[in-house]
């Protein structure tokens, strides 16, 4: 069956983060799924198949990372829907049915895409002893982010603090369901960004990942409340690096941002 890897949260190959995608009949059984998530060895490989005409959704959509299944993943989606939407397998919006339930991916006129996506919600929690010594930076404060996302998300002093973070990853997996966001406000909001991120996923068999959709409907409304505005910018500041906007709708976000197929070609097992 054909698989393709797309960059997605950029528009240059080799850059943004990478993501497996499958179009499939129906889902083969959750061992397969999981071993070619872990063959792929992405930070995730989605697998969509199409859903009868009538429905809520267009396509059923899932996603693995390379030892687990998640409950939601943005830059795999967004990859998923560059894929149907270049590929003229689908024409306009797409609606997935996911764990976290009903998600759009909606194509922009300038070849962006745009994804709608449930706003995690936020409760402040006291920094849990021990995080600012795993991640090697003290936190100004922190905020749960809710079962979808699952992530301890903590505020640093200034972009500089975020960029050289070097963790102890091993024990930075102890205070979170998946992992930690750390951010901060960006050093000079005419770069380009508005806040800075980067994303530790120990718990999922990913150190550092890349660009993540996910972590941004937790960094939207808590940049959104921080700096007066519901439509921002974040650069996810990991090596490869992307930027997504984000546009704050209440209960809903939208992260927009663009993709590019690197690799296409046949899965044989």
């Amino acid at each position: 069956m054909r698989i393709r890897i797309v960059d997605a949260f950029t528009d240059r190959p080799f850059s943004g983060n990478p993501a497996g995608v499958l179009l499939l009949d129906a889902f083969p059984d959750d061992a397969w799924l999981q071993n070619v998530a872990t063959e792929v060895n992405h930070a995730e490989t989605a697998f969509a198949h199409p859903l009868p005409a009538g429905g809520e959704a267009d396509w059923a959509l899932r996603w693995f990372t390379p030892v687990a299944e998640v409950a939601m993943c943005g830059h795999a989606t967004l990859a998923t829907a560059h894929v149907l939407t270049s590929a003229n397998t689908h024409e306009g919006a797409v609606r997935f049915a996911t764990r976290s339930g009903v998600l759009i991916a909606t194509p922009r006129p300038d070849g962006s895409l745009t994804l709608d996506f449930p706003t995690a919600p936020l409760t402040p929690v006291a920094v849990p002893e021990g995080v600012a010594e795993a991640l090697g930076a003290e936190p100004l404060s922190a905020v749960d982010t809710g079962p979808n996302v699952g992530d301890l998300l903590v505020e640093l002093a200034d972009e500089k603090t975020v960029l050289g973070l070097t963790p102890d990853l091993r024990t930075l997996g102890r205070y979170s369901e998946r992992g930690i966001i750390a951010t901060a406000r960006a050093a000079d909001p005419s770069a380009g960004h508005d806040y800075v991120s980067r994303c530790f996923f120990p718990n999922l068999g990913i150190d550092e990942d890349p660009v993540t959709g996910s972590a941004h409907t937790a960094l939207a409304p808590f940049w959104s409340e921080r700096l007066g505005s519901p439509d921002l910018t974040g650069l996810q500041a990991s090596p490869r690096s992307g930027h997504v906007r984000t546009e704050l709708r209440g209960d809903r976000t939208l992260l927009s941002g663009r993709a590019v197929t690197v690799i296409d070609g046949e899965l044989l097992a």
